[in-house]
């Protein structure tokens, strides 16, 4: 099972690597895997290089799961994984904390498909058969992960 993440180390959502951390430590014994994809196509809010974005993560939020090298989500050269994650699941889920997030990135950034990742910190549950279960909205807590990472382990 895994939650796909694409992040970056100077948002103001950088934070959530903490509640990530806690979520990854609490059900990888279970087999739940996050795999977190450094990209800078927001802001340019991860400009390190890979190495430097491993050390910050390391070093400022004690991550331990798996890192991938910087990518880009949108355009004409968005990883594969993302183009097929969009298409499954096209449209982000949140909660009324999430809303006012939302209506200020469709003002900062403009977006060519209305499946493009919005922001960083973007999630994807997948089933252990690499079905996507939801995708969450950059805003929406790692945190409120859990229960439904709770119902996808006990499949």
């Amino acid at each position: 099972m895994l939650l796909v993440v694409n992040t970056a180390t100077k948002c103001g959502l950088t934070p959530q690597y903490e509640a990530l951390e806690a979520l990854y430590q609490k059900f990888k014994a279970q087999g739940f895997e996050i795999l977190d994809f450094p990209c800078n196509q927001f802001m340019n809010q991860a400009p390190e290089d890979d190495d430097k974005i491993t050390e910050f993560c390391s070093l400022k939020y004690h991550t331990t799961f798996p890192r991938f090298a910087k990518i880009d989500v949108n355009g004409k050269n968005a990883d594969p994984i993302f183009t097929w994650l969009k298409e499954q699941e096209p449209k982000d889920q949140g909660d009324e904390n999430t809303k006012s997030f939302d209506r200020l990135n469709k003002v900062l950034k403009p977006f060519a498909k209305p499946s493009d990742i919005k922001w960083n910190f973007g999630k994807f549950l997948i089933d252990r058969d690499g079905n996507v279960i939801t995708r969450y909205s950059p805003a929406y807590k790692p945190e409120n992960l859990e229960n439904d990472i709770i119902n996808a382990v006990s499949k």
